[in-house]
């Protein structure tokens, strides 16, 4: 008699290679459970001098996240199971959970970011005099942590070296099958009591609308996340130009577009690697095939990197802890920035897509983010704050480590300042994303949509662009960096 399991979903929503899912499976009865923690909604406020609030979550993730809970509960009852979904702070939710039930052990997945391990702990904590047996695994990265050459508190804090290391030294572990999952507990029946999706009011959000300008109509859930693993590698075969078009803008295929489903746990990235080694076996193995994986490590750095600095990552100075950076908190200028009305197209045409979709691509990421810190010099943390609530891809290591990174206080010792201009004439050249996000300047050339204040006036006239009026004057001299 092995007794009765729950198992805690978190930002692991799928039964596919679920460490957690499998080590429950050995239970007699086991009750999953979702919590919906009002601690992951609502508004959170950045603490000290000059802090200021920001939405936890946003609609469009809410919208995701809801549709994976959903979809994760349409699985467990295909398999005789269901899910239980709750409302309210996880380690009261689960203690009574586990007093009901009569519980012996607490299964759930582990995760690096500071905030995610405290409510861990803090549910263990709770459950601590039931007499529970509190058992994590690791399912969040490519990479199991116990397989790195090195311990994790002494891992490379330079991306290059790190990766270099782990290629020559480690493994990845085989994706798990699906367990037979066992039946609920026996006092209670599929299907009853086990609580109802919470609508995006109680969420503090609004129905989210698709745009249909956006990339790609994002659904939540493990279903549609192996649809689009299936559907980028085989069906349409754009892994074997992937490293060729990732830098694009505009449309559904210039990348894998994958990031939603990892975020949220609905897509394993072992089950992304054992597609990408099964398409090298069986139709090409090339540079592309290759940069995606090379991707997915960069995503287990900073998942490492954040495991290893905790909090320090989230620090105004970063690790690198540089003084020398006087980061100013201008509300107005930030404003005009998270609304897209900078006055340098590039940055507007990606502020504005987020706005209407919660999904950037990762070029216009990061010179939306140089933009607001190394141009403005706006705190960096403000800016992965505002990513925080927009993106529907939002993961805690990757989108802080990235910020840090590109503001200079996180894993590079260079500069990583962009000249937007250059990139937007570059990665941009025909203006087709700028003007589809800033339609107001699509009677200018290519060259000029991108810079409209180098335009003559009769240029601008000719278009029908008066600047302040139409679109507004550059908020900051872009190749000085400074304010006006």
């Amino acid at each position: 008699m092995t007794g009765t399991a729950l198992l805690w979903f978190r930002a692991d929503l799928r039964l596919h290679d679920n460490p957690a899912l499998v080590a429950a499976a050995s239970a007699d009865e086991l009750l999953p459970v979702y919590v919906f923690d009002p601690r992951q909604f609502g508004t959170a406020e950045y603490g000290g001098r000059n802090s200021f609030e920001f939405r936890k979550t946003g609609d469009r993730r809410v919208r995701f996240l809801r549709e994976s809970v959903a979809d994760l509960r349409s699985s467990l009852r295909a398999r005789g199971s269901d899910l239980r979904i709750e409302q309210g702070a996880a380690p009261a939710v689960l203690r009574r959970l586990v007093e009901e039930h009569d519980v012996d052990r607490l299964h759930y997945n582990a995760l690096p970011a500071p905030e995610e391990r405290d409510r861990g702990r803090a549910v263990v904590d709770a459950v601590e005099d039931l007499g529970v047996d509190p058992r994590w695994a690791w399912g969040h990265t490519l990479y199991h942590p116990e397989d790195l050459p090195t311990r994790v508190d002494d891992i490379d804090d330079t991306y290059t070296p790190f990766r270099k290391k782990v290629e020559a030294n480690a493994s990845v572990r085989d994706p798990l099958d699906v367990p037979d999952v066992p039946p609920l507990p026996a006092e209670k029946e599929r299907g009853s009591d086990q609580g109802k999706l919470p609508p995006p009011a109680a969420l503090d959000a609004a129905p989210a609308e698709y745009d249909d300008r956006g990339a790609l109509a994002f659904e939540g859930g493990e279903r549609a996340g192996l649809d689009r693993l299936q559907a980028y590698v085989w069906e349409r075969d754009l892994l074997r130009e992937y490293k060729q078009t990732r830098n694009g803008l505009v449309g559904p295929d210039y990348s894998s577009k994958f990031s939603p489903w990892l975020a949220t746990g609905c897509l394993s990235p072992r089950r992304i690697h054992e597609a990408v080694e099964a398409y090298e076996r069986e139709r090409v193995a090339n540079d592309s095939t290759y940069w995606l994986v090379f991707e997915l490590l960069w995503r287990d750095f900073f998942q490492f990197q954040v495991l290893k600095h905790g909090g320090r990552f989230f620090s105004p100075d970063g690790i690198r802890e540089r003084e020398d950076i006087d980061w100013r908190r201008d509300e107005a200028a930030f404003e005009r920035w998270a609304e897209g009305r900078t006055g340098v197209p590039f940055v507007d045409a990606a502020m504005r897509e987020l706005a209407a979709t919660g999904y950037v691509s990762n070029r216009a990421r990061q010179n939306a983010g140089s933009f607001l810190a190394n141009d403005c010099r706006i705190d960096w943390r403000w800016g992965a704050a505002h990513f925080e609530t927009e993106l529907v891809d939002y993961d805690p290591c990757s989108n802080y480590g990235n910020w840090a990174y590109v503001a200079g206080v996180g894993n590079d010792s260079r500069d990583r300042a962009f000249d937007v201009v250059a990139q937007a004439r570059r990665y941009d050249p025909e203006a087709a994303y700028v003007t589809r996000w800033c339609p107001e300047l699509a009677g200018l050339p290519p060259e000029l949509a991108h810079a409209p204040w180098t335009a003559s006036t009769a240029e601008r006239e000719r278009a029908g662009v008066e600047l302040g009026v139409d679109y507004p004057r550059p908020m900051v001299d872009v190749d000085a960096g400074e304010g006006n």
